[in-house]
């Protein structure tokens, strides 16, 4: 490739540092020199006669932004060159989040009930599964090509699946030996760390042997553990503590995933949360946060189940959902429930799917429009679909948002997949976060002044990378690898909204991954320069 130098912008280097105007010159895949200019200077580095110059007078010159938090482990596969990604400045990704993971397929893996237990990440169904081990879905992803770097998490819910099946039992003993086996080869093959998603079937029979087991796992290799926490309304507290209680007992460093607390009763709890990761980090446990700046989520709508309900499978759960007194024994476990069905939103059905109407619209007003109770339409929806109905669902508050992104423990994760909105994986109406979330942060929550946006830049960069254990990422120094994002201050903004999500947003100028323009004033490139990353 030729030498680029991306002339006098504003350089934030990702570290927290003060921001300064400097010439940044990009050699192969690596940056090679950062020259500072001296005020009134417009000189650039003599070093660089034959390099492409990219012209940042004006504009912010800044690290890639890092998304350990995100869910394109298959959607990478069906569109590698990842638009709704790389649009928003986003040059590296951590997949395998919420336990809700594609790898590793143990023998005797029910390959297809954990298929549709994960359908959350299964948008396009001509994608096979091919691999069984962690490295074989890396090597899958590697062969892509995909347009920006990828890493992985281990999901819990292959793994507990694999070994232990779909029933409500906990594990044995040897189950919980196989497991640490399984994951500790999953660290050999390029594993970031372990997620759970407590809330989900069949992670949500985990008990605290099963948990800690992990963990130890986890700590001994100096990996990461994240928590999709069992509960972010009512529960909220105890969920949180129960992650805290296995980072005290096995010293692993531990990440609390999209730290929010929902319904209108509960709003104020994401404080005392916050105050007691403060206790656990001043004790010297390696405790973060991470959160996404929107006041609404994305999930399965099998998620507002009970846990009983969700026993034996995906196909025992559609058995017991078409028995009259199950569905009557759900309404009752709905009747308290922090939000109402105005709150969520139907965001994606299968391709053909009767009810494809339905899609952008809330349960309230489909009940209303077909005489019915939204308790009804729902269920109706989860006997039919199971796992493959989509929710965007609301009952946030601004307050508790804004206290998480201004807690120093807080790095900004999307929660989102990388989508093609011309392609399958475009289909229904996505969160909006998949195409907006960083733009969205900078521009509506970062502050004005050139210390906030360093402080900024720090939390979508170095801080989520040291996190991840990528510490070469994240950062603009020479010899790191050279992914950059330029943008306009001014000009930065989201436009994918809840209605209309699948919008670009305005602002960014450049993204180069590994040293090559995958993002230019003309849109994506094509080029797909992305690398596999590991430890």
């Amino acid at each position: 490739m030729a030498d680029v130098l991306v002339a006098g912008g504003l350089v934030v280097d990702g570290t927290g540092a003060l921001p300064y105007v400097a010439d940044v010159l990009i050699r192969g895949t690596r940056i090679q020199e950062i020259a500072v200019r001296s005020p009134g200077s417009n000189s650039r580095l003599a070093a660089a006669p034959d390099a492409e110059i990219r012209d940042a007078t004006g504009l912010v010159v800044c690290p890639g932004f890092v998304d350990v938090h995100t869910h394109s482990d298959l959607t990478l596969l069906s569109s590698p060159f990842a638009h709704s990604k790389v649009r928003q400045g986003v040059t590296t990704e951590v997949i395998g989040n919420c336990g809700l993971g594609v790898a590793p397929l143990p023998a005797g893996s029910d390959v297809d009930a954990i298929r549709q237990a994960v359908s959350y990440l299964d948008l396009d169904p001509s994608i096979e599964w091919s691999w069984t081990t962690t490295g074989g879905h890396l090597a899958a992803l590697e062969a892509a090509r995909p347009s920006l770097n990828v890493a992985t998490l281990t999901g819990h819910l292959p793994l507990h699946a694999g070994v232990v099946g779909f029933g409500a039992q906990p594990a044995t003993v040897p189950e919980i030996d196989r497991m640490r086996g399984l994951l500790a080869d999953s660290f050999d093959e390029g594993s970031l760390g372990l997620s759970t998603g407590m809330v989900y079937a069949p992670v949500c029979y985990a008990d605290d042997d099963e948990l800690i087991g992990l963990a130890h796992v986890v700590a001994e290799r100096d990996r990461v553990f994240t928590w999709h926490v069992r509960d972010y309304a009512d529960e909220l507290i105890p969920s949180v503590k129960q992650a805290l209680l296995t980072a005290r007992r096995t010293g692993c460093r531990t990440q609390i995933s999209h730290l929010v607390a929902v319904g209108k009763r509960n709003w104020g709890a994401v404080s005392r949360v916050l105050e007691m990761v403060d206790v656990a980090r001043a004790d010297g446990c390696a405790v973060s946060v991470d959160v996404y700046p929107y006041l609404y989520g994305n999930a399965p709508l099998t998620q507002l189940l009970p846990s009983w309900a969700q026993a034996g499978g995906p196909t025992a759960m559609l058995e017991r959902l078409a028995d009259r007194a199950v569905r009557d024994r759900i309404r009752v476990a709905w009747l308290d429930r922090p939000t109402g069905w105005g709150d969520i939103t139907v965001s994606w059905l299968p391709a053909g799917d009767p009810a494809e109407d339905f899609i952008g619209r809330d349960i309230a007003a489909i009940a209303r429009d077909l005489a019915a109770e939204g308790d009804e339409v729902a269920l109706d929806l989860l006997a039919r679909l199971g796992n493959a109905v989509m929710i965007v669902a609301g009952g946030r508050s601004e307050d508790d948002l804004r206290s998480v992104l201004n807690h120093p423990a807080a790095v900004v994760a999307s929660d989102g997949l990388a989508l093609d909105p011309d392609g399958i994986t475009g289909s229904g109406s996505p969160h909006p976060r998949s195409y907006g979330c960083f733009p969205r942060y900078l521009a509506r929550y970062a502050g004005s002044s050139d210390a906030d946006l360093a402080s900024a830049i720090r939390k979508c960069t170095s801080a989520p990378a040291l996190l991840a254990g990528l510490p070469d990422r994240g950062v603009l120094r020479p010899g790191a690898p050279a992914d950059l994002v330029v943008f306009s201050r001014a000009a930065l903004v989201d436009t994918a909204t809840l209605t209309d999500p699948q919008q670009f947003p305005c602002g960014i100028n450049l993204v180069l991954v590994n040293g090559e323009p995958v993002v230019d004033p003309n849109g994506h490139t094509g080029a797909r320069p992305g690398q596999v990353v590991h430890r």
